[in-house]
């Protein structure tokens, strides 16, 4: 049975087996070793200017994920654009009068715009930087699985492609996967949860819903151990542990604070430590640092360090948003983002149903 060999189910973690791990890897493959960027503060500055410019020229506003290099967080501060997570990158966007939006991030993240901004043009600095989770949950695989059990409700995090988000009931953020989870399972249904394991298998301790996990991860919060941390707490005992949820249960488990990006920057801030150990992308330090500026980060080590290390605590994909590809991109208006209009319209019913669902949080 085809249903039988591509979707094996372990009775002992109710996880979705999928081989799409091999296609994450011949990404990372393509990739190769990480850039080092080392701008003087002059030339940084030039570059500024530069895109500034052209930012005006186009009537556009950069936004970018907290996960990008600091230059680029930066640039975004100083040119009025936004610095933030990926639905807030997209709301900001949606609202914001700018006819041209740059989505210095990831694809899925430029696809979100453009579903929530139809009528505005999406650009990206490279088309080629994706995510591990979006690629570990193919459409295809994920639908067929999906249409198999039509008596579950399907709930996708946002780290997922527009096809996925279409097949979805349900796109929730790490900020509110919870209490949407929660509100699902109070009216008894039964949850499909897809890409992000470790995230799912939180929200499934959290609210003890009857939960089937796809087996996606996020190659950066993989890669935290336990063990490490408990090694830099031991160096540090008066350090507090702030983790990403996407993170495996035994980091989280050790955790002071599990939350968003957002919600750990909040953390960080209530926190009395005057030290906090970090288990997510180094990428949030730019903000994290403002937010405390007294207080010392210190970054949780990985599981492998040089050629063994994956991301080493930093998505390679989100390198990819260099200063000179926005300056490019701006100047030929190229890398554009598009999502067919039939699809973008089903997307946008979960993401929707999602948005309707916070704002009442809020109130």
């Amino acid at each position: 049975m085809k249903d039988r060999e591509d979707f094996v189910m372990s009775d002992a973690n109710n996880l979705i087996a999928n081989e799409a791990k091999t296609i994450v890897q011949a990404h990372l493959d393509r990739l190769g070793e990480a850039k080092e960027h080392l701008l003087t503060e002059e030339a940084k500055l030039e570059k500024f200017e530069l895109i500034k410019a052209e930012l005006k020229k186009r009537n556009a506003v950069l936004v970018a994920h907290y996960y990008c290099d600091p230059e680029v967080q930066e640039l975004a501060e100083l040119t009025g654009g936004c610095v933030s997570d990926s639905l807030e990158m997209a709301r900001f966007g949606r609202d914001h009068p700018a006819t041209t939006l740059v989505v210095a991030g990831v694809k899925f993240m430029g696809e979100t715009s453009k579903i929530l901004s139809p009528e505005k043009t999406v650009l990206m600095p490279t088309l080629e930087a994706t995510c591990s989770l979006d690629l570990g949950c193919p459409v295809d695989e994920f639908t067929q699985f999906c249409d198999a059990r039509p008596d579950y409700t399907v709930v996708v995090y946002a780290n997922t492609s527009a096809a996925v988000k279409a097949r979805a009931d349900w796109v929730v953020t790490s900020s509110c996967a919870v209490e949407i989870v929660e509100h699902l399972d109070s009216l008894g249904e039964k949850i499909i949860w897809a890409p992000d394991q470790h995230l799912g298998r939180y929200i499934q301790k959290k609210t003890g819903a009857d939960m089937l996990l796809w087996d996606g991860a996020c190659i950066v919060h993989e890669e935290f151990r336990a063990r490490g941390i408990a090694n830099m707490k031991a160096l540090y005992p008066d350090a507090a542990v702030l983790v990403h949820p996407e993170s495996p249960e035994s980091v989280v488990d050790i955790a002071d604070a599990v939350g968003s990006t957002s919600q750990l920057i909040k953390a960080a801030q209530a926190l009395p430590h005057e030290r906090l150990i970090v288990a997510t992308d180094r990428g949030i330090f730019y903000k994290m640092q403002q937010a405390v500026p007294d207080k010392i980060l210190i970054e949780a080590p990985t599981a492998g360090e040089g050629a063994t290390c994956r991301s080493c605590a930093h998505c390679p994909w989100m390198a990819m948003n260099e200063l000179d590809g926005i300056l490019q991109v701006l100047q030929r208006g190229d890398q554009e983002i598009f999502v067919d209009p039939a699809l973008a319209e089903r997307a946008k019913l979960p993401l929707d149903r999602m948005l309707n669902f916070s704002a009442g949080l809020k109130r």
